[in-house]
């Protein structure tokens, strides 16, 4: 999630270190704080791996800054990342939104449906937070407040995101007709 989102911010424009950890934090950050000790040791692996490079500009104040851009192979990277997520990054709805914040960069709305479909069929699957053996609970069936809260509320989120999907495919696929 961490290298996908560094790829994404960089697709948009080159940025320092610094600037880039806030964007990733606003992005992710109240979930999954970034330590610089995670951040910069990915921007190395990123950088060794030939998808981005770093140059160094005099600072407004202070030291010189190293500026990060991203390399064409690293701007395909991210392409191809987003055009076949692994499965983690459409169950989990954090590392799902970091996909959804970067799918515009695929320009096939073809590829970028194939994503969200993927997206809506596991929404579609039933599952629960709470089970009786392998039968999901529903809010309705549980007695303790709170867990039927925790169900009340992804329902609703479950259902917004399911009509957003849903009317977004149309609208891709009306765009690829």
């Amino acid at each position: 999630m961490l290298e996908l989102a560094i790829l994404g911010f960089l697709y948009d424009t080159p940025l320092h270190g610094y600037e880039l950890r806030k964007r990733i934090t606003a992005l992710t950050g109240h979930v999954r704080p970034v330590a610089e000790s995670t951040l910069y040791p990915a921007i190395k692996r990123l950088e060794k791996a030939g998808l981005l490079e770093r140059a160094t500009e005099p600072g407004a104040v202070a030291a010189p800054r190293h500026v990060l851009t991203l390399t064409e192979d690293g701007r395909s990277e991210l392409r191809r990342r987003l055009a076949e997520p692994v499965q983690r990054d459409i169950t989990d709805e954090n590392r799902w939104f970091t996909v959804l914040a970067f799918l515009r960069h695929l320009a096939d709305p073809a590829a970028q449906t194939a994503v969200l479909r993927r997206r809506l069929a596991f929404l579609e699957t039933p599952a629960s937070f709470f089970y009786e053996g392998d039968r999901p609970l529903r809010a309705e069936e549980l007695d303790d407040p709170f867990r039927r809260g925790i169900l009340t509320v992804a329902r609703a989120t479950t259902q917004a995101e399911l009509a957003w999907l849903r009317a977004t495919i149309d609208s891709l696929e009306g765009v690829a007709r």
